[in-house]
């Protein structure tokens, strides 16, 4: 009998212990592979193993997907105000060439550059990290450079707060990866700002989200919370590889891959049971930390903005909204949201009890001292009606007013998606979304569309369905037919007709060309002779090509 009970409690010793091991130890030390040697040169070097070269499974593949994402990233970066602006126009114009292919360097030199880092965070090498690292230093070179242009202004923010908490210091490269460091990106997931931080998480560390304000997008409080999710990642795992991959896909994905791989723990042992996504995400983390340690190597150096913005902060503790700013101040409303992309609708809501910060140019601080009375005045009925916040209903200020509008509907086709049909009614997509409760930007074919558009608008789509010679009729008079400019040379092929557009409030000529199919804006740009994109100004007239 006795034989039978320690029988007993051994067997559930025995499960007891398997069972735990599907769980990660906080306070195992991990090594991702044993140290190797490999040969440099003549000479045999040894090198820890978490620098060697590693086979990981299905590897393109991950790289081919992360590397659309990554792309999506940059893209939208070099689509905000301040580069669009700031940035010298010939490199906002190759960061948009063709992809320039050119040929690796032999792996040796990677590994040994990566060895040579003294990083805290292990940074193996294997192909996908070369891969990531030819896509950052060759694929998209121009982008890289102005990226590597606005460290200069958030790479100090996230030093203070990692060694605040004393984290590594590698882990300022993370919203390269995240965001591309482009405050006000959202993931086709609903994450949101430079960290990414999904809602749930963001409401955990005390980042507030409302209707008219989210501090997921503030980068200096979003960067404090960052860096305690960090800490508390790596209190659970004691492994950087797992915590930054947990940082991505979440905890409980990270938990899934250590049961489901029979209890392994570290990155490379789990790597297969990994989401898609999180399977490049440390390849890439790498690749970062190599290109910004070594751009000059492959002769990639950052490219400076024409003007910095030198910027301090005002306390607001009354309603304010940023037409009342731009208003007295002379300041552009687009200048006022990227220094501010915490505030949703272009609303402060604070009030005696909750104040809220303001972030303005330097030169404007004075200015907005001095004249205070006169701003919060400024139209107050208009914006703020019995000094409370009108409902909103619709994007930016929130005064789109549908009263009057002509409600239709859009049936969802096979390649649409939420941006391409707002594009196709001149509206935004946050708009859209709100007026047909759009979740993290999906729609399906077949779905029915809400859409408030004006008599002006309705009219131009039923002029698409009249006859051809109406059409052809209806062309004749709205367009002048001319030859262009003989002063206007470039590589291009300017069409010899054209049409002209009127440039309004926050125009450039990236978001002018995207209103007509075909047109770059390097083609307006050479049509009209324009030397410097940022002297657009409202009311000017712009020829613009038409394409058949």
């Amino acid at each position: 009998m006795k034989l039978i009970k320690l029988g007993l409690i051994i067997l559930v010793f025995l499960i007891l212990h398997i069972n735990s091991m599907a769980f990660v130890n906080p306070n195992r030390v991990r090594t991702s592979i044993a140290s190797t040697h490999i040969v440099n040169g003549d000479t045999v070097k040894t090198i820890p193993g978490d620098t060697l070269k590693v086979t990981l499974p299905d590897s393109t593949q991950v790289v081919d997907n992360f590397d659309n994402i990554m792309s999506d990233r940059l893209d939208s970066m070099v689509h905000t105000w301040y580069v669009q602006n700031a940035f010298p126009v010939d490199s906002l114009e190759k960061a948009f060439a063709a992809d320039s292919l050119q040929a690796a360097l032999p792996d040796s030199v990677y590994v040994k550059r990566l060895q040579n880092l003294d990083s805290f965070i292990p940074l193996p090498y294997n192909e996908a990290v070369k891969k990531f690292i030819n896509f950052y230093v060759n694929r998209r070179r121009g982008m890289v450079s102005i990226m590597m242009g606005l460290t200069n202004y958030y790479f100090p923010l996230f030093e203070e707060a990692l060694a605040k908490y004393d984290l590594p210091i590698e882990l300022k490269y993370l919203p390269i990866i995240e965001s591309a460091l482009n405050p006000r990106i959202v993931s086709r997931a609903g994450a949101s700002g430079l960290w990414q931080f999904m809602h749930g998480t963001a409401k955990m560390y005390g980042l507030e989200i409302n209707s008219y304000i989210d501090e997921r997008n503030d980068p200096i409080k979003a960067t404090d919370a960052a860096a305690r999710y960090l800490k508390d990642l790596y209190a659970i795992y004691g492994d950087w590889h797992v915590v930054i991959a947990a940082y991505n896909c979440g905890p409980g994905n990270i938990n899934k891959a250590v049961r489901r791989s029979g209890g392994k723990q570290s990155y490379w042992e789990i790597y297969a049971k990994l989401p898609r996504e999180t399977r490049g995400y440390i390849p890439v983390f790498i690749a970062a930390n190599y290109v910004m340690n070594y751009a000059k190597e492959h002769n990639l150096y950052p490219v400076l903005p024409s003007f910095k913005i030198l910027t301090d902060t005002l306390v607001v503790t009354s309603y304010l909204n940023f037409e009342q700013i731009a208003g007295v101040l002379n300041i552009p409303v687009t200048e006022i949201r990227q220094l501010n992309p915490q505030y949703k609708h272009d609303i402060i809501p604070a009030k005696p009890d909750k104040h809220f910060v303001l972030k303005l140019p330097i030169d404007k601080i004075s200015p907005f001292i001095d004249n205070q009375t006169q701003i919060f005045a400024f139209n107050r009925d208009k914006y703020f009606p019995n000094n409370q916040i009108i409902p909103i209903k619709g994007d930016r200020g929130g005064y789109f007013d549908i009263e009057g509008k002509k409600k239709i509907y859009y049936t969802v086709k096979s390649g649409d998606n939420p941006r391409s049909v707002a594009n196709k009614y001149k509206i935004s997509t946050s708009l859209l979304a709100e007026w047909n409760h759009i979740r993290r930007n999906r729609i399906k074919v077949g779905q029915k569309l809400a859409i408030y558009v004006d008599d002006k608008s309705l009219a131009s789509k039923s002029e698409s369905k009249k006859s051809k010679a109406d059409k052809a009729k209806a062309k004749k008079e709205k367009e002048i037919i001319l030859k262009p400019d003989e002063s206007i040379t470039g590589p291009n092929t300017i069409n010899e007709e054209y049409t002209y557009y009127t440039v309004r409030q926050g125009d450039s000529l990236y978001t002018i060309a995207k209103q007509f199919a075909g047109v770059s804006d390097t083609e307006i740009k050479l049509l009209n002779n324009i030397k410097n994109a940022r002297s657009l100004t409202v009311g000017q007239k712009l020829k613009i090509p038409i394409k058949a």
